[in-house]
């Protein structure tokens, strides 16, 4: 299974947007999942669900940190911009209340992440963009070596 589909599964298992793409990358971070998935389970929904930053976006820099923080800040951050780019090129935003199309309706206010039904993945792109989000941050560490 590719990165991308790896991500995509761990939403669909229940994993918020942010611990799917970092979970697909444990064996290149030399993580365990249950740490990686504790690490970044308060990306997800945009931040703790404020609807900011797609948890997604939020994986990939996770991951990006993780592989490349030993190399000097603007390095590292040319390659967040370079993945929140090719992101936001795809899918025309890298704010979750925008990909979830509630740019017009603040935050929710309550933090509990909705249930997980049929009703919801029909919804939702969250998926999806851990897919996206996965198969651009597989190509960055390709292009990397």
């Amino acid at each position: 299974m590719n990165k991308a589909d790896c991500a995509k599964s761990f939403f669909e298992r229940g994993y918020n947007c942010s611990q799917s793409v970092v979970l697909a990358f444990c064996p290149e971070m030399g993580m365990a999942e249950e740490t990686a998935a504790r690490l970044a389970i308060g990306f997800g929904g945009g931040m703790g669900r404020l609807r900011e930053i797609c948890g997604a976006v939020s994986g990939m820099t996770f991951v990006i940190s993780a592989l490349y923080g030993d190399r000097d800040k603007g390095s590292v951050y040319a390659l967040v911009q370079k993945a929140a780019g090719e992101f936001k090129e795809k899918n025309a935003s890298i704010v979750c209340r925008q990909l979830l199309e509630m740019s017009k309706n603040p935050a929710p206010e309550n933090p509990q992440p909705l249930q997980r039904t049929a009703a919801y993945y029909k919804k939702r792109p969250c998926a999806m963009l851990a897919y996206d989000a996965a198969l651009i941050l597989e190509n960055l560490i390709r292009e990397e070596g």
